[in-house]
């Protein structure tokens, strides 16, 4: 027996169009006078967190994806960000759900070629219009659920609680401690300066925010064929 898409080749990935690289200007990254691109400075971010600090040293951030999303409301609390793993346990292609089985829409670069295996999103304006320190945990929160197999799943811990470990009060202890390590580096300024200021004034100062927006990847049931 054979397995083939219910839906069709290009119902089944995700392409990310071409960007232009931003220009450079002082801290921030304009991206030809539209606005500060947040997902381009997040993601040197991120790559200079991961290649700072050893517990991040499995992480390839070609092959993760820095997306944002907006939310619904303006109010502090709620989700600030997310990690969307691009494969189920054990980095498998395939789950069986509901006495079914099925895959994940895939998403590539440009070319086609590079793979994505996470996509982190980060929810704005929220996100921005915390203080400095919270925004620095927040992503190393979601840089830590990168499974250390970096095979597209999450990493996992044991017991009920496999996500954040048994207590959510000692996995915010660890990451603030990683963002402790990752300052005390003195990394440039460059890399966090963004985060030191809110949406409004970021948003103020370049004439908007922009960056890259995905839609959630979608479950696609696969039917058994002779």
């Amino acid at each position: 027996m054979t397995k083939r898409l219910k839906n069709n080749q290009r119902d089944a990935q995700i392409i990310l169009p071409r960007r232009p690289r931003p220009v450079e200007k002082g801290f921030s990254t304009n991206m030809a006078n539209r606005g500060f691109d947040f997902s381009w400075a997040m993601e040197q971010l991120c790559r200079d967190i991961v290649g700072r600090l050893d517990e991040f040293s499995h992480v390839r951030m070609d092959q993760v994806a820095v997306t944002f999303a907006q939310a619904r409301r303006r109010v502090p609390y709620g989700l600030q960000a997310k990690l969307t793993p691009m494969r189920f346990e054990g980095g498998s292609l395939t789950t069986s759900r509901y006495g079914r089985e099925w895959t994940v829409q895939r998403l590539y670069d440009h070319s086609g070629e590079n793979e994505y295996l996470y996509i982190l999103t980060f929810y704005l304006p929220r996100f921005l219009d915390h203080d400095f320190r919270e925004k620095m945990i927040t992503i190393v929160h979601e840089l830590h659920h990168i499974s250390p197999h970096f095979d597209g799943d999450i990493r996992r811990h044991s017991g009920r609680y496999h996500v954040h470990s048994h207590s959510q009060k000692e996995y915010d202890a660890m990451c603030a401690r990683l963002v402790d390590q990752y300052l005390k580096q003195k990394p440039p300024a460059a890399q966090h300066q963004f985060l030191k200021t809110n949406f409004r004034k970021l948003a103020k100062q370049h004439g908007g925010v922009v960056g890259i927006r995905l839609p959630v990847p979608k479950l696609i049931p696969l039917q058994e064929s002779a």
